[in-house]
């Protein structure tokens, strides 16, 4: 399989970094399994109330995401967790104090949904334009 290349002269790649070594294949199963991860009705809406280095207890997601469930949010957040973006966060105390926040890594994906909330915002205004 060959390597993937810019389509383009003036297009290349980021300074610093260094060409991608991926085949066809290899890119679009990457792309797969991070889409799998963020798939799901409210992980982005968690994402976005998480970004900037928010903590966020339990009940502060359920009132700034109203239309999701008790049980929904669970198993989104532990997905989340499962798959490394949300960090779980137990203050053992009287009574009981549970933070959610984004990883590092979580939060590395902040300009990677920018970028594709940009470019879905640039959709030309009908199908066929240009």
């Amino acid at each position: 399989m060959s390597q993937l290349t810019s389509t383009h002269e003036k297009v290349g790649y980021l300074p610093g970094s260094k060409p991608s070594t991926h085949t066809a294949f290899t890119a679009a199963s990457g792309i797969e399994n991070a889409v799998r991860m963020l798939e799901g009705r409210w992980k982005l809406v968690i994402l976005f109330n998480l970004f900037g280095g928010r903590l966020m207890r339990f009940s502060d997601l359920e009132r700034a995401i109203p239309d999701i469930s008790q049980k929904m949010l669970i198993q989104q957040l532990r997905q989340m967790e499962a798959d490394g973006i949300v960090t779980r966060l137990v203050h053992h105390q009287v009574p009981p104090k549970v933070e959610y926040g984004l990883t590092a890594w979580g939060q590395s994906l902040c300009p990677a949904l920018d970028a594709l909330l940009t470019w879905a915002e640039a959709r030309p205004a009908s199908p066929d334009a240009q």
